[in-house]
């Protein structure tokens, strides 16, 4: 009888713990800002065993995951991951994009009502979710566990602190360029005191004296073009050559340098283990969800470009960083405990520049010409100025003017689109009725049609020739529907996770339903439901 009953309580308690495993304590959801696909094959040789291979070596990678719509920006990338849908449906068309009712620019986070916590400018506190439509997968975990779980979200940039956590956070933090992270009211009356205490104790200027010099020996970077090429910006009109003096150029900035180092993803890290201890991540049975957004990628990329010395240094970096992070995941909540998944906003383009000088017939362009011909192409053809704003992109015509003058709006999107497609630069002009309805084989106008909201996207769209960018001669940048700015990596690590790899293609979109279906949670209301059906089996 009493073995009998020392049975049933063994057999009860492995129910227990068979029903407390059926979501994992923590999941972490990390975004590398600006992140090709391409540079974990290209840096390989380079990656140590215990940070981007470790994510790919032990859990599931996607080789062919893209963004199905354009523009391919920060603002809507993070959107569109967590919610599971795209710019049409979440509403983050852009990072900041022109609002036809205001005649005024719009940024993606912007909140009037609001006010900053902790030691920042003003401007940096006004933030909030409230322009995002969608909820998030994050605020599907809130409301599965009635607000129990926790969810905190954190980056050098607002918006890939406070997109990702969605509406019902508890926090989201981001970098301020006094060397702080801040927040705002919309989360708090004020900041934790673990918050206040890292922000007190300075950790920005440990990095900032360290100064930035190579990872590796010299020899290791031969993936990447000589030091200090052509096709490089400079850091703070700083000639692009290490060694980097950051503290001189913080003395002659302020601590916004950091976020155009590598050093930004390691204060993030630091952060982040703050977080997971002061608010007890992962340590009871209600599962808590952290975000992480890695911003610093994104800014070398933008300056530097693809092929830097100092893009791959920063990646080299973050890879010991990833695997220093995941250590830490392992003592502090347990290994198979948590649930890793990483991917990128967006991917990004090879300098123009570089492309051109190695016999490409390409171009960089400047969106404030495009804007100015089309102006004086409207004026020429009908009389007076009918166009209110030209950016993301998208061609903004005014339709009051238009209507109190009496000439057809069709005919005036009609005449512009012709005189477009005459460019060298353009590879078709899309109306927005031609958006809306669409329904062909024309894979880019799908494209568009996902990122394309009627109530806050212009009257054409333009879709450049492939390769061609809107942005300066060094550097890249990205927002194209073309494959080198929406291929991206996606990698599941952890709790449940099974060892493979797929080259099928797959959808951004797809990560946050296959999330909620894993922890048999409600799915975000705006997406499609599409999953990936490989982490799930």
């Amino acid at each position: 009888m009493i073995l009998e009953m020392r049975n049933i309580a063994i057999a009860s308690l492995f129910t227990v713990l068979g029903f407390a495993q059926e979501r994992p304590k923590l999941v972490v959801g990390i975004v590398v800002d600006q992140m090709k696909m391409e540079y974990l094959y290209r840096f390989s040789n380079d990656f140590s065993e215990n940070g981007f291979k470790r994510l790919m070596n032990q859990g599931y990678t996607f080789h062919n995951a893209h963004y199905n719509y354009m523009p391919t920006y920060t603002a809507p990338g993070h959107a569109s991951v967590f919610t599971g849908t795209t710019p049409a449906v979440h509403g983050i068309v852009g990072n900041e994009w022109f609002n036809k009712e205001t005649s005024k620019e719009v940024y993606c986070t912007e909140d009037e009502s609001v006010t900053l916590l902790g030691n920042g400018t003003e401007s940096e506190g006004k933030m909030s979710p409230k322009n995002l439509q969608a909820t998030t997968i994050t605020d599907e975990l809130k409301l599965a566990t009635n607000f129990k779980g926790k969810v905190i979200g954190m980056s050098i940039k607002d918006r890939g602190a406070i997109l990702p956590a969605g509406h019902f956070a508890n926090w989201a933090f981001w970098y301020s360029k006094t060397g702080e992270f801040v927040s705002s009211t919309f989360y708090g009356k004020e900041l934790p005191s673990w918050a206040t205490q890292f922000n007190a104790e300075k950790n920005y200027l440990t990095y900032i004296e360290k100064g930035w010099d190579l990872f590796k020996p010299k020899e290791t970077y031969n993936e990447s073009l000589t030091d200090n090429s052509p096709y490089e910006g400079k850091l703070f009109k700083k000639t692009p050559f290490f060694p980097y003096n950051l503290k001189d150029m913080f003395e002659a900035n302020d601590a916004g340098v950091l976020r155009t180092s590598p050093y930004g993803n390691n204060l993030l890290v630091d952060f982040a283990k703050r977080a997971i201890v002061a608010e007890e991540l992962g340590k009871d049975e209600t599962t808590d969800f952290l975000t992480v957004s890695f911003s610093s990628t994104d800014y070398i990329g933008h300056v530097l470009g693809p092929r830097s010395v100092e893009l791959q240094d920063t990646y080299l970096r973050l890879d010991a960083t990833i695997a220093d992070f995941l250590n830490y995941l392992d003592a502090t909540v347990g290994k198979g405990k948590y649930l890793v998944f990483l991917t990128a906003d967006h991917a990004g383009a090879e300098n123009v520049t570089y492309l051109k000088d190695n016999k490409y017939d390409v171009n960089n362009l400047n969106s404030k010409n495009i804007q100015q011909d089309i102006k004086e192409y409207i004026e020429k053809t009908f009389g007076d100025n009918y166009l209110l704003d030209y950016s993301n992109y998208n061609v903004f015509l005014d339709k009051a003017k238009l209507k109190l003058k009496n000439i057809d709006l069709e005919k005036v999107k009609s005449s512009v689109r012709e005189f477009l497609l005459a460019q060298k630069y353009i590879k078709n002009v899309y109306t927005e009725e031609q958006i809306q309805l669409s329904s062909t084989t024309d894979y880019y106008l799908q494209a568009i049609n996902k990122g394309y909201d009627p109530k806050q996207n212009g009257e054409l769209i333009l879709l450049l020739k492939p390769a061609y960018v809107e942005y300066s001669a060094t550097g890249t940048t990205h927002g194209s529907p073309y494959s080198y700015d929406t291929h991206v990596p996606v990698l599941f690590y952890g709790w449940k996770i099974k060892k493979g790899e797929s080259y099928a293609k797959k959808y951004i979109t797809q990560i946050a339903p296959t999330l909620a279906q894993k922890l048999k949670i409600t799915m975000p209301n705006g997406t499609q439901s599409e999953v990936l059906e490989e982490i799930l089996k």
